[in-house]
C-alpha cells in the first residue's frame, strides 16, 4: 500500500501564520506538523510516500523534508496543486503515483497519538472497498460525521448543523484504486471543491466502506484553538513518555553506596 499526505491550500485560517509559509510546515511543540502524517505512515509500515503541496511555499517542503531519511525513507515523492479545489482535487494529482496500488490518505494537519498498522493491516486483506476510522468528539458539527448502523456506515453528512452521531470521520482514509474514478465523477460542492465526503459516500452506496474506531487522541490543526491543543498534546505524551528524573540528591551523586 502506498502513502499519501495532502498538504496543500493557503490556511487561511491560520492567517497570519501562514503569510510566509504553508500550514504544514508550522511547528507542533517540538515538530513541524508534517511530519506527524508522515510518520504515521511509516509506522503503517508504509514506505512509498507522496506529498501534496501547494502555495507560494511548496518549495520549502524539498528543503525540510529532502529525500525522507529523516524517517528512514529512501526518497518522498512531491506534486503540486494550483489552487483550492478540494480534499479530492488534491487526491486526484496522485492517480499516476497510486499505480492501480491501495493508498493511505492522510490530511497533513491531523495528529494522532497511537499508530494506525492494525487498520492498515485489515484493509491490505480487504479485497476492495474503502476504510475509514473514526473518532468519537464532543464537536461533531466541526468535521464530516458517520451514521453508523452496526458494523455499517450508511452514510457520511459533512459539517452538519444537528450531527446524526457523535462519530467524526478522521482526515485518515485508505482506498482501493477505483477512488480515482470517483473522483471524475464528482460535481463541486456549494464552496466549489470536491469533497472527500462525497468520495466516501460513493463507497458506501457501493456498499464497501468499512471502518475502525481510532484509539488514543486524534485532532486537526488548521484553526488557532486546534493547533494550541495539537502542541499541547504532543508535548503531554511526550512528558509521559520521558524517563522520571532522578531524585535531586542522585543527580548530584550524593547518598549513593558502593
Amino acid at each position: 500500500m502506498k502513502g499519501i499526505v495532502l498538504a496543500g491550500g493557503t490556511g487561511s485560517r491560520l492567517f497570519p501564520l501562514t503569510k510566509i509559509t504553508n500550514k504544514h510546515l508550522l511547528p507542533i511543540y517540538d515538530r513541524p506538523m508534517i511530519y506527524y502524517p508522515i510518520q504515521t505512515l511509516v509506522d503503517a509500515g508504509i514506505r512509498d510516500i507522496l506529498i501534496v503541496t501547494g502555495g507560494r511555499n511548496s518549495g520549502d517542503f524539498l528543503r525540510l523534508l529532502g529525500n525522507g531519511k529523516h524517517f528512514g525513507l529512501a526518497h518522498i515523492n512531491y506534486t503540486y496543486q494550483e489552487g483550492e479545489g478540494g480534499i479530492a482535487d488534491a487526491l486526484a494529482l496522485a492517480e499516476h503515483f497510486a499505480d492501480n496500488q491501495k493508498i493511505c490518505v492522510v490530511l497533513g494537519d491531523n495528529i494522532i497519538e497511537r499508530d494506525i498498522r492494525e487498520a492498515a493491516d485489515r484493509f491490505h486483506n480487504q479485497p476492495y472497498g474503502a476504510h475509514i476510522l473514526l473518532k468519537r468528539v464532543p464537536d461533531a458539527e466541526r468535521f464530516g460525521v458517520a451514521e453508523v448502523a452496526g458494523d455499517c456506515v450508511i452514510g457520511i453528512e459533512e459539517k452538519p448543523t444537528i450531527p446524526k452521531s457523535n462519530y467524526a470521520v478522521t482526515g485518515i482514509y485508505m482506498y482501493d484504486s477505483t477512488v480515482f474514478e470517483k473522483i471524475k465523477v464528482l460535481v463541486p460542492s456549494g464552496r466549489g471543491e470536491l469533497e472527500i465526503t462525497d468520495v466516501n459516500n460513493a463507497y458506501i452506496r457501493e456498499g464497501t466502506m468499512t471502518f475502525s474506531f481510532l484509539e488514543g487522541w486524534w485532532t486537526d490543526a488548521g484553526t488557532f484553538d486546534s493547533l494550541l491543543r495539537a502542541s499541547n498534546l504532543v508535548a503531554q505524551s511526550a512528558a509521559r513518555t520521558q524517563p522520571a528524573p532522578l531524585p535531586d540528591k542522585l543527580s548530584r551523586g550524593e547518598g549513593a553506596t558502593a
